[in-house]
């Protein structure tokens, strides 16, 4: 009678040997015209052998395929029905919320989550200062792009036509003595606010508020939404705001990664 094998290296073996096939996938993902059973085995440090193995099973399972013309293994309809069912199950606000409320105790100012919707800004969700004096925005509220943070955060990386539609759209509506209502004078400061990942809202939408933003992005690297730090101006200073403009961009990285999106650096360095 063969001797049995022991439940602690027959667990090893099975989670080496998933490992290993997370790992091929995940190989072939970063490559998306495919590759070749040696540059997979190269690529991994594995035997051709063991990535063939493990090339087999999961196309079994339909998570990779071979293509007969280019003798490349590609990614399958599998793996996309599984990443489509976490795209699926994605909850921007719920995602997003434990990451906001470490942004306030951070700043110890007011954070915000909104996404675009048409021509305005709709905020989604809110975690307040502990400060007396803070900044209370309902969810739910529209806001204008032209002269709120988090609008021009999303605003900032839209092309000189897609300004421009908005613009003649809607105009600029002058809510405060700092609003844009040149365009010139708002291309110059959304190709800055570019420049340094962060839009910042200086008592332009509501006199004695300021407010940095910066772009939370989908799995396509396009802006899905913007979390934004605001306050009263008397406690956020302008040299503080370049501070806080970096935190939000830090933290909307953050988000974007915890939600399976892509900054647009990252899709480039796939392409």
């Amino acid at each position: 009678m063969a001797p049995e094998t022991s439940p602690t290296k027959s667990r090893t073996g099975q989670v080496q040997s998933l490992t290993r096939a997370l790992s091929v996938l995940n190989v072939i993902a970063e490559n998306p015209p495919g590759m070749t059973l040696t540059g997979i085995s190269r690529a991994l440090g594995l035997a051709p052998s063991t990535s063939h193995r493990l090339l087999t099973t999961l196309q079994e399972e339909r998570y990779v395929q071979y293509d007969r013309d280019s003798s490349h293994w590609q990614i399958g309809i599998q793996a996309f029905v599984t990443g489509n069912g976490f795209l699926s199950s994605r909850d921007l606000v719920s995602v997003a919320r434990p990451f906001m409320r470490r942004m306030m105790e951070e700043s110890g100012e007011t954070v915000n989550l909104a996404i675009s919707e048409g021509d305005d800004v709709i905020y989604m969700a809110q975690v307040e200062s502990r400060e007396m004096m803070r900044v209370y925005s309902k969810p739910g509220n529209r806001v204008p792009l032209h002269c709120s943070g988090v609008g021009k955060a999303i605003m900032m990386l839209m092309n000189d036509t897609d300004i421009d539609r908005i613009i003649s759209l809607r105009g600029l509506p002058k809510l405060t003595e700092k609003t844009f209502t040149d365009s010139d004078q708002l291309k110059r400061e959304l190709l800055q606010s570019r420049r340094q990942r962060f839009a910042i809202d200086d008592e332009e939408h509501a006199v004695g508020l300021r407010c940095v933003a910066s772009v939370i992005y989908d799995e396509y690297a396009e802006p899905l939404a913007a979390v934004s730090i605001s306050g009263p101006a008397a406690r956020i200073s302008t040299e503080r705001l370049p501070v806080l403009g970096q935190t939000a961009f830090q933290f909307a990285q953050e988000i974007t990664a915890a939600l399976g999106g892509r900054t647009p650096a990252d899709a480039a360095d796939v392409k």
